[in-house]
């Protein structure tokens, strides 16, 4: 058996989230379909270095699976390609060592959120980009994030429903760039992420956009340790992308 590593996009607004579940069509389905066809019925499991919710995006994740075909990875890829569906698109395949894992051996990844601050809804980026014509004071936003940088314990930012026993998590860095005219991009590098934190991170920096937090919200909300204890929104899924996965 070889163990492959791939690299790959996919648009998430036609999926219900990445893992294999009983209803509806999954990144992780289409992808196990396509191996098992190229197995000749033989099932293969495919392991990624995380999960994404329906409707999320990604433009760089990551996956390992072990498959009896020795051949050159470039000619893997176009098989792939070539076996799953269009919003799907495997930039890289290669060969790894027999332990190398992709969930495990993650170092940290990036994420971005996009927003579109156009006036007028823009039908063709509703699955794209969150839609937010309102006023946001930019430079408050870019302050506040600082405080989110660093080790912190990110209770009161993920979901209640996250998991994970530690809730501690490290943000090496976020940037806030006005890519063009109407749209803004928050780009958050850490060493893991808990479940719903960017988008919930998102929320909060909006309405500090707007007013409706200040910095010491944020510092209470640390203290806290509770969701409760910020009143701001979940951003929704559509404006969210898995950038980039790293390892050692």
């Amino acid at each position: 058996m070889t163990r492959y590593k791939a690299v790959f996009a996919y648009d998430g607004s036609g999926f219900v989230g990445y893992q294999v579940q009983p209803n509806g069509r999954t990144v992780q389905e289409e992808i196990e379909k396509a191996l098992k066809k190229m197995h000749k019925g033989d099932f293969s499991r495919i392991t990624a270095s995380g999960r994404t919710d329906t409707g999320v995006h990604a433009v760089g994740q990551v996956i390992h699976f072990d498959s009896p075909l020795n051949i050159e990875p470039e000619k893997f890829r176009i098989a792939l390609q070539m076996g799953t569906p269009r919003d799907i698109s495997f930039h890289s395949v290669e060969k790894v060592a027999d332990d190398f894992h992709a969930r495990f051996d993650v170092t940290g990844k990036e994420y971005r959120y996009m927003i579109d601050r156009s006036k007028i809804f823009n039908p063709f980026k509703r699955n794209f980009a969150l839609h937010f014509p309102y006023q946001l004071n930019v430079e408050k936003m870019k302050s506040a994030a600082k405080l989110l940088i660093g080790e912190h314990d990110f209770t009161s930012f993920c979901s209640a429903r996250a998991v994970q026993e530690s809730k501690v998590r490290t943000i090496y860095q976020i940037e806030i760039t006005e890519v063009d005219e109407t749209t803004l991009m928050i780009a958050y590098r850490g060493s893991g992420f808990l479940y719903n934190m960017v988008r919930i991170l998102t929320g909060v920096l909006l309405d500090v956009g707007q007013n409706k937090l200040g910095e010491p919200d944020i510092l209470r909300a640390f203290e806290a340790r509770n969701r409760e204890s910020l009143r701001s929104k979940t951003a929704p899924p559509e404006g969210l992308y898995l950038q980039e996965v790293f390892y050692k």
